[in-house]
Formats: C-alpha cells, sequence, structure tokens
C-alpha cells in the first residue's frame, strides 16, 4: 500500500536561493528540529548517487533509529531530487523535490510516496504535518522576515 503526499510553498527569493537551502544538509537538520533530530548527515550539499546512512529520533524524543537515503537524481540545472529512504518502519519514502520560478519568487513542491504497510496512512498524515511544518523553519533560512502565506496541497 502506498500513499502519495504533495505540498507546495512559494517563497519571495530566487530559485537559487531556494534551491541552495533544500540541498544543503545543516539546512535540513535545522529545518527539521521539531520533527526530528538526525545524526550522521554528511556536511555540505546533497551529491548525485550519496548514500546517506543515519539516525532519526522523531521530535527528538523517541529513541534514534536507523534511516537510509539515497540520492537517485539530482539536477541541479532543473532544480530536481529525487531521494529514495527507508527506516522507522517505512519501507519506502520517496521524496522528489522541484524548485521552479513563480509570481513570488520560487515555488517549492516536495512530493513523498510513502510505503509503510498497514501503517501508511499513518505516515501518509505524519508526512504532510511536517512537509507544512517545515515552512516556518525555512523562511527563517532563508533569511525571511515574515512567513509568505502561500502554501497548499499539490
Amino acid at each position: 500500500m502506498t500513499a502519495v503526499v504533495a505540498v507546495v510553498h512559494d517563497y519571495p527569493v530566487s530559485t537559487d536561493r531556494l534551491w541552495d537551502v533544500v540541498t544543503d544538509y545543516d539546512a535540513l537538520a535545522k529545518i527539521m528540529r521539531g520533527w526530528a533530530r538526525f545524526r550522521g548527515l554528511p556536511d555540505g550539499r546533497v551529491q548525485a548517487g550519496q548514500g546517506v546512512d543515519a539516525a532519526v529520533s522523531l521530535f527528538g524524543l523517541l529513541p534514534a533509529r536507523p534511516w537510509r537515503m539515497e540520492i537517485e537524481h539530482l539536477d541541479p540545472e532543473a532544480r530536481r531530487l529525487r531521494s529514495r529512504e527507508a527506516g522507522l518502519g517505512a519501507r519506502a519514502w520517496i521524496h522528489e523535490i522541484a524548485v521552479d520560478p513563480c509570481a513570488a519568487g520560487a515555488r517549492l513542491t516536495d512530493r513523498v510516496t510513502v510505503d509503510a504497510g498497514w501503517r501508511t496512512p499513518v505516515y501518509a498524515v505524519f508526512a504532510r504535518a511536517m512537509l507544512r511544518g517545515r515552512h516556518g523553519p525555512r523562511c527563517k533560512a532563508l533569511g525571511l522576515m515574515d512567513r509568505p502565506n502561500k502554501t497548499a496541497d499539490a
């Protein structure tokens, strides 16, 4: 059983600036605080073909568990990224990221396809909340004082 969750956020920054933030592991760790804490993330930017074995603690409260990420596709010119991830009971967590220009500046589309067996609906609810919840911390990482209001499910 799989579920697909897609969320769109617009930011008043250039597509290059947004791409820089969404492909930076340090920014990911900061943006995910409150949702998850990572151990073992590499420094720097996402690399094509990269495999990452990390440990993740949900909400920073639960015991850290193994999480595997493989960067299957990375196209910096088109600003596209696809990772295949697994762990914490998820057989597959496929995360596709697209950054495109829009009237506000840059649009981020996050799309997650999750397979967690019978728990898939619960993981889908978590994925939607987490993807929406990263908006505020991402605004902070982008140096935005006010959060843009545009948020939508794709």
